[in-house]
């Protein structure tokens, strides 16, 4: 095991120049302060949800914002939240932008019950092209195991025809990598990949965060989509929204409309 992990500017370029490598196109996403600053408030973090993660609050919204520009969420589109326990995503894609959405963990009880989606996040119990969209926050580094494989086959199924996956942040590092905190609650319990670095991170309150390196998020990603897309973007200025914006890449997968 190894001490805490550090994504520095030269390592995000690595990463960049990696997948390139790799034949994985990198886009530079430069927020724009003015459009993030209303979203947050036409969502009214700080109003209707001020009990959301308040320590947090910055970053978390800016992942929100990230992933409904990048998905492009309308009021045709039927979104699912993937592993969102008590996220007010939801309410919020719903308010601002009129879409159908659920919310997914697997912690509700199982089944499709009104708006929740009970059970495992690659193991859907829905039909086939059930949904146009779905998000992922600061949520897929938790999938151990083989559960990140099988969720992206899984999404192919899920979604229609045109339909995308966002999922942001997309950790990555310029070796494989996990996070684990020896002292969360449910650590003993932990899985890890058999190349992984681990790297503990005391305090950190959660037993597993994987961060991909190019050629596992190609062999573990990418070669599992089947026809869907990857997209992978950099973004560029977190830090100018707030300095304590951590968020470096988000994914955009996508199924062709046909």
């Amino acid at each position: 095991m190894s001490g805490p992990l550090d994504v520095t500017p030269s390592v995000v370029a690595a990463v960049a120049d990696g997948l390139r490598a790799r034949g994985i196109p990198v886009e530079e996403l430069r927020l724009d302060l003015a459009e993030v600053r209303s979203f947050v408030a036409r969502a009214g973090y700080a109003t209707r949800h001020k009990d959301y993660y308040p320590w947090n609050r910055a970053e978390k919204s800016l992942e929100h914002f990230i992933a409904a520009k990048l998905l492009g969420l309308d009021r045709g589109d039927v979104y699912i939240d993937v592993a969102s326990e008590h996220s007010v995503v939801p309410d919020i894609y719903h308010d601002l932008f009129g879409c159908t959405t659920y919310r997914q963990d697997l912690s509700y009880p199982p089944g499709l019950k009104g708006d929740r989606i009970g059970g495992d996040a690659a193991a859907m119990p829905l039909p086939a092209g059930f949904a146009t969209a779905m998000g992922l926050h600061c949520s897929f580094e938790h999938f151990e195991g083989d559960a990140d494989i099988r969720f992206v086959r899984e999404a192919g199924r899920v979604l229609r025809p045109g339909g995308r996956v966002c999922i942001v942040p997309l950790y990555l590092n310029s070796h494989h990598a996990a996070l684990h905190d020896p002292a969360a609650p449910d650590a003993q319990g932990a899985s890890f990949d058999d190349d992984d670095v681990v790297h503990l991170q005391a305090g950190w309150g959660n037993r597993h965060g994987r961060f991909y390196d190019p050629g596992h998020l190609d062999s573990r990603i990418r070669e599992n989509l089947g026809d869907l897309r990857l997209r992978v973007f950099h973004v560029t200025n977190p830090e100018e929204i707030d300095p304590t914006c951590y968020v470096r890449f988000a994914a955009l997968i996508i199924k062709p409309a046909g």
